[in-house]
């Protein structure tokens, strides 16, 4: 006979839980590792690593507070306006909410979009969730740090 108690019932499901979640540091670097990814994929007009870094319900809001979704993000690349030199992050923190993180950090801009230059500096934060056996690009916010 079995005489399992709905606690020790509670308990092998938890452990179970536990048995399958992800590694913490493992997760940190695997957001990292995407994070210089997308950069890169800014850099290189690369929207196809794009689609498949960002959520399909991704928005952007940059540092002038204008929100942005996913097919007009790609579209953007795609055209390859502005044309990014240098986009890189740096600084980064992450903090891991489960499937779910979030991530700080600072991004060095430099390009041109037509004859315009630019560069800067600019605090971001980005919001991750973890779909479909990997993370996904949320949602990001961009604030242009001043000089």
């Amino acid at each position: 006979m079995n005489f399992q108690t709905p606690l020790t019932t509670l308990l092998a499901v938890a452990a179970s839980a536990t048995a399958e979640a992800r590694d913490p540091a493992q997760d940190e670097r695997d957001l990292l590792k995407v994070e210089a990814a997308i950069c890169r994929a800014f850099e290189a007009g690369d929207a196809d690593t794009l689609r498949k870094s960002l959520d399909k319900q991704f928005t952007l809001t940059d540092s002038k507070g204008t929100v942005t979704n996913l097919d007009q993000n790609l579209a953007e690349v795609s055209k390859r306006d502005p044309v990014y030199e240098v986009f890189k992050n740096h600084h980064q923190k992450v903090v891991l909410y489960g499937d779910a993180a979030v991530i700080t950090g600072i991004t060095t801009l430099k390009g041109h979009s037509g004859k315009v230059q630019f560069a800067g500096d600019y605090q971001f934060t980005d919001t991750w969730v973890y779909r479909e056996g990997q993370w996904k690009l949320a949602a990001s916010h961009a604030t242009k740090l001043a000089k």
